[in-house]
């Protein structure tokens, strides 16, 4: 088996550096020598997190942060990443409907999380960042996912995740899906205030939750 060590700590470090084009070089070059796209998706979300970090310790900024998805996204789109996947999962696990809440653009949970999805067979439809319940009622309609995943970073987003639910509900669709929250601030009293079948502080949990929703 070959040893990537030195590869692995160098996409880490582009990817918290946000050197796109070294990103997208090493990441081919590894995967040409035989890395496994699993473990590539790993390394970049370890970097993604390390971004993350140093937004909350006010080293980088919203627009890191857009960088920081732009790079995860293309790594993603690179060809022997979408072939790999889609030989590896022509039978999807579930479909599910993503998206940040309306007055939040954060989004590197929602990539971290959107990727594990991918990687374990769900079809994705990601509709981006400060999305409207509106949206999300029209989504729904058109995609008809199994689960609904819904992103927020900013403490304020509580009530903006509740909105989306009511209007999902007002909608007649709510009882149709599964619905999953996923912010740091969340725990089980605001699960419940929101009307979240579930919850989640990392992306790795709540893959969990959507495999088992799915397996039932």
């Amino acid at each position: 088996m070959k040893d990537f060590g030195t590869t692995e700590e160098l996409l880490i470090n582009y990817v918290e550096q946000l050197e796109e084009t070294k990103v997208f070089e090493l990441a081919n070059h590894a995967l040409d020598q035989g890395m496994n796209p699993l473990d590539l998706v790993n390394l970049i979300i370890e970097g993604m997190s390390r971004v993350g970090k140093r937004y909350e310790a006010k080293e980088y900024y919203i627009a890191d942060l857009i960088m920081a998805g732009i790079i995860f996204r293309g790594v993603l789109e690179l060809k022997p990443m979408t072939s790999y996947f889609s030989s590896h999962h022509k039978k999807k696990s579930g479909k599910v409907l993503l998206g940040t809440v309306k007055d939040d653009i954060h989004d590197i949970g929602k990539e971290i999380f959107r990727a594990l999805l991918e990687t374990h067979g769900f079809e994705v439809l990601d509709l981006g960042v400060d999305v409207s319940g509106e949206t999300f009622v029209k989504k729904t309609r058109e995609f008809k996912p199994d689960i609904i995943g819904l992103s927020g970073v900013l403490t304020s987003t509580i009530d903006q995740m509740k909105q989306v639910i009511d209007i999902l509900a007002a909608a007649g669709l709510k009882d149709q899906v599964r619905i999953i929250a996923g912010a740091n601030y969340l725990n089980a009293d605001g699960c419940s205030y929101i009307g979240a079948d579930a919850f989640a502080t990392d992306a790795s949990k709540g893959i969990e939750i959507c495999l088992e929703w799915m397996k039932r």
